[in-house]
């Protein structure tokens, strides 16, 4: 019983030590339908939630045709920040896409989500 209850104190002391310090407003973003050749962005938002500055180590996008954009200075307790990601739409059809964020001193990654599809563009009629 008393392991019990040391293996239970030590998945919970695991489970404080693995919240990530920081909070995003939304970790997916849907474009929807979209036009060929024309880029696209949109922001995640994320406020630091810790009583320590977080710093990312980099935004990693899957894909060459990804580009995100961060902050590279420390965020302090309870400022908050964007992650700016642009999508190219150079390739028709759907698409689903990942940036992996990284924090110093923080093992686990967060990983944001794009996804949309790209139309070709009319072909006029004459």
């Amino acid at each position: 019983m008393k392991s019990f209850f040391l293996g239970l104190a030590l998945i919970i002391t695991i489970g404080a030590f693995a919240q990530s310090p920081i909070k995003f407003d939304k970790t997916k973003h849907s474009f929807g339908k979209i036009k060929q050749g024309k880029p696209v962005t949109t922001i995640f938002k994320l406020t630091n939630t810790s009583a320590k500055p977080v710093v990312i180590e980099n935004a990693v996008a899957g894909c060459g045709c990804t580009t995100p954009e961060y902050q590279k200075t420390p965020i302090l307790k309870g400022q908050t920040s964007n992650i700016k990601v642009t999508y190219n739409a150079a390739t028709v059809g759907p698409f689903t896409k990942t940036v992996t964020v990284k924090l110093a001193n923080v093992a686990e990654p967060v990983v944001l989500n794009i996804e949309g599809e790209v139309l070709a563009p009319a072909v006029a009629k004459h």
